[in-house]
């Protein structure tokens, strides 16, 4: 898979390494005319798994069978979404840890010139050959901090 190319970022977005714009579909809708709540944990999740490729940790999987799984998602709606827009979505590493990495995601709604959604998300760097959490590799580390543009505090 190839990263996909860079979008010009609003300011709300501007420290975010990876942004994704994707369409606001018609059926993303729900009966009542705005977007549904669901919709928005799938393009948190092509953000992150975009981050994810770029950092190096999605095809780990292959090589040493160490890959991301998700622990935790939250979502907090800021305003209504409808069809037709275009949204981007972020994502940025806030937090690494021992075994586990912090992801904060934003929606923003070119149509409303503004931010529409903020998500939460734990991501753990899993062995799956043992069924355990496994230290992030230092090479995923080092690319995530070259991202972010910052260095980030090691975990005893």
């Amino acid at each position: 898979m190839d990263p996909l190319p860079p979008i010009s970022k609003p300011t709300e977005l501007a420290t975010h390494p990876t942004v994704v714009a994707i369409p606001v579909q018609w059926g993303d809708q729900d009966s009542f005319g705005h977007v549904n709540n669901v919709v928005f944990f799938r393009w948190f999740e092509t953000a992150r798994v975009e981050y994810l490729h770029r950092a190096g940790l999605a095809h780990m999987m292959t090589g040493i069978g160490i890959g991301p799984i998700l622990a935790s998602i939250k979502c907090d709606f800021k305003r209504q979404l409808n069809h037709p827009d275009t949204i981007l979505v972020s994502a940025s590493i806030t937090l690494i840890g021992r075994t586990s990495l912090k992801m904060v995601h934003l929606v923003y709604s070119q149509a409303q010139s503004g931010i529409v959604a903020h998500g939460d998300s734990t991501i753990v760097c899993f062995d799956y050959a043992s069924q355990r959490p496994t230290p992030a590799p230092p090479e995923v580390r080092a690319k995530i901090e070259q991202m972010e543009g910052r260095k980030f505090d090691r975990p005893e």
